[in-house]
């Protein structure tokens, strides 16, 4: 059985920013090839959603935006 996909908005979010992959990465204190991943709807430990939440600007309060009603935290 494939993995499944994730929906998120983490690529909408960073392009309204108008930040490259690599820039999310470095702000989240992650590697590019992790922003890649999330971006296409695979799975990221809870650690990982909380860094890319705070790279993008945003508080952990508003982590509905990124990554919707799933099991964020």
């Amino acid at each position: 059985m494939p993995p499944r996909k994730v929906a998120n908005n983490v690529q909408r979010l960073r392009e309204d920013q108008l930040l490259s992959k690599a820039e999310l990465a470095r702000r989240a204190g992650v590697s590019s090839l992790t922003i890649d991943r999330i971006e296409a709807g695979k799975e990221c430990r809870l650690e990982t959603k909380r860094k890319i939440i705070l790279g993008l600007g945003l508080s952990l309060a508003e982590r509905r935006r990124v990554f919707g009603r799933g099991r964020t935290g």
